[in-house]
């Protein structure tokens, strides 16, 4: 909200915009709710109307039935201790009953006798209530009441689930009146069956609805409940076809037939919202059995609510249209220099640092802010361009400073990186001149003796020499470890020749020098050694290569697993080359240990190795042009691949 304009109109028109809404939803909020308990009250009354008429219904029933029991007719009608049946049918068709029959005393079972008002007029006390009767009761009655009571059911929404598809039960009114007859003693019953009854509830419709307002074009309703199934009803599923078998909602089945409640207010009936009353009904056992409803259509009360509101609304709207541009054409002398302002500010917000307000007409505190403001802006200007001025004064400073930080910092890199290579280099030294040291003497103890070896043997040495040729190779070979150590400290003091090999003859040579330490486990080795062609590298370099792999392995596997050496034609970037394979079945490689690998003196054996293995067969293989690299296979291990270019021919 920036607009003095908006500001001042809305200071202005408060009262009306806020004060009136309010006083109108007020207002409307208690009409509404004095309206709905309206509504509410006239269902208890139709509840109540529709209540006593069912009671009334069953009294009549009761003294009518008491009338043909005590009457000089009934007493005629016996022969052979039983009234003549042809005179019950005619009172039954008379009281308009469902069923009436005389049970003498004796033949009185304890199936009769459990239903209260039998029990009652059997003790002389006639009686009359609702009652559900099973179907099996209904079949033995005559005139097929149990095919009149039966009802599909129906599947209603927002009922309570059930796995029912039928009501088969019956809700009777059911009297029972003592007959006291000399020599004829016992209890005449009879009956109503209210399933499909439409003249019982169309009567209590009719009834009920009178009023042309609740009541007319079907806006009026009443409905029989048997537990939650409509048994009765005027309610519509479509324009003529009634409701039966349709179920009350969960909610007011809860209310009414869980609780006891009288459920008084609006209600979804079937298909339409109803103001609506819920009467539970009670069987001669006391239980709740079932509901008697009366409700009219909610819509046109609620259309007539809605045409209030809007009736309301409208006027408002109207009030304040007629209001706004009155106030606005009064207030315009206010609102135009606040405007210039507003729009000149917006100008030097956006970077135009000349814009002025200039005269505004007017002499008023208005005129003198505006006047000021202008003087304030040209103070503004003048020290922006000053600002500006020592800003790229600074700037300049500034891209001079760093660009001399930058250099600094340059070289203080290189100098670090030199700093650590030579400590690595010095360590290095040092290891390479105690290694070859410790070994060479050794080495040549051993080649001395095997030359005394041979002169004392003279002929007989040719017996053994395979063994002290072996043994000479390998002397050779740790001659040659000890060089390449040196070379990889001081890589720039040598030079190689690097002659053609066949990589199979190596890998076979490689696996029988370490046959020691794989027969330490339970290692099993598996080869795939095709032909391939040759590839340039020195032999005794590529052996140290294999050796290192295999036994890096063989320590990652622990004391068994499986060793798997294969060759194979691979081209990479265009290069005809051969892969060499070495992959166990450890645990693998840890993922932040992948990079690291090749390092020197890297290691995840710590006390046990000096880390340079890897990295010298690293320099070994990129000294022959090849590639080695690491990773995980897919079935668990290690893989470690070795791929050099094959020789020029």
């Amino acid at each position: 909200m920036t607009s003095v304009r908006l500001r001042l109109l809305i200071l202005a028109l408060a009262p009306m915009v806020l004060l009136m809404p309010l006083l109108l939803l007020l207002g409307m909020t208690r009409w509404t709710g004095d309206y709905d308990k309206l509504l509410v009250a006239n269902v208890q009354s139709d509840l109540r109307i529709a209540e006593q008429y069912l009671l009334q219904l069953m009294s009549r029933t009761g003294e009518e039935l008491g009338g043909v029991a005590g009457s000089v007719a009934f007493a005629g009608s016996f022969a052979d201790g039983h009234p003549d049946e042809a005179f019950l049918q005619d009172k039954r068709a008379a009281l308009g009953l469902d069923f009436l029959y005389y049970l003498p005393d004796p033949e009185i079972t304890e199936g009769d006798a459990r239903w209260p008002v039998i029990g009652a007029a059997r003790e002389g006390r006639p009686g009359t209530a609702i009652d559900i009767f099973p179907p099996e009761v209904l079949a033995a009655l005559p005139g097929g009441l149990d095919t009149r009571a039966r009802i599909d059911l129906i599947e209603t929404k927002a009922a309570v689930p059930t796995s029912r598809e039928v009501e088969d039960r019956g809700m009777v009114v059911h009297s029972a009146s003592p007959v006291t007859l000399p020599g004829h003693e016992g209890v005449l019953v009879g009956g109503i069956l209210l399933n499909g009854n439409l003249g019982f509830i169309d009567a209590i419709n009719s009834l009920v609805y009178l009023n042309p307002v609740t009541g007319g074009a079907r806006q009026g309703t009443a409905t029989l409940f048997l537990d939650d199934v409509r048994i009765s009803t005027n309610v519509r599923l479509f324009e003529d076809v009634r409701a039966l078998g349709t179920r009350v909602s969960a909610s007011v089945r809860r209310a009414v037939l869980d609780e006891g409640r009288t459920w008084l207010d609006r209600a979804f009936v079937v298909n339409d919202w109803y103001i609506s009353g819920y009467l539970p009904l009670r069987d001669s056992f006391g239980q709740r059995v079932g509901m008697l409803y009366v409700g009219f259509l909610e819509a046109p009360f609620a259309e007539a609510k809605r045409a209030a509101y809007l009736w309301m609304m409208a006027a408002f709207a109207g009030v304040m249209a007629l209001s706004v541009p009155v106030f606005l054409w009064m207030a315009k002398g206010i609102f135009a220099p606040l405007e210039r302002m507003t729009q000149t500010m917006r100008r030097v917000g956006r970077g135009n640092l000349a814009a002025r307000i200039g005269p505004v007409g007017a002499r008023d505190e208005i005129g003198q802010v505006a006047a000021h403001l202008d003087g304030l802006l040209d103070q503004v200007q003048d020290r922006d361009l000053k600002l500006r001025a020592w800003a790229e004064e600074l700037e300049d400073r500034v891209d001079r400073r760093t660009a001399e930080l930058r250099e600094a910092n340059a070289k203080l890199e290189e100098t670090f990186r030199q700093l650590v290579m030579s400590e690595k280099l010095a360590s290095i030294g040092e290891i390479t001149a105690g290694v070859a040291h410790e070994i060479n003497n050794p080495m040549a103890v051993i080649q001395g003796n095997v030359d005394v070896i041979r002169m004392e043997l003279g002929e007989e040495a040719a017996r053994v020499g395979t063994e002290l040729g072996l043994i000479d190779r390998q002397v050779m070979r740790m001659e040659a470890i000890v060089g390449k150590l040196l070379k990889f400290a001081r890589p720039s003091e040598f030079s190689d020749y690097a002659g053609a090999i066949q990589l199979g003859p190596v890998v076979e040579d490689s696996l029988l020098l370490v046959e020691h330490a794989l027969n330490k486990g339970k290692i099993a080795v598996e080869t795939t050694l095709p032909e391939v062609p040759p590839v340039a590298m020195d032999a005794g370099e590529m052996q140290q290569v294999v050796i290192n792999l295999i036994l890096n392995a063989a320590q990652a596997m622990g004391q068994e697993g499986r060793l798997s050496l294969a060759l194979k034609r691979e081209v990479r970037d265009g290069v005809d080359g051969v892969a060499l394979e070495v992959q166990d079945s450890g645990p693998g490689i840890a993922p932040e240990n992948l990079s690291s690998l090749f390092d020197p003196f890297f290691t995840t054996r710590r006390g046990e190795g000096t880390g340079l293995g890897l990295s010298i067969s690293q320099s070994i293989v990129q000294g022959g042009g090849g590639l080695i690299s690491a990773a995980n296979a897919e079935g668990g291990g290690a893989v470690f691949t070795v791929w050099l270019p094959v020789a020029a021919d």
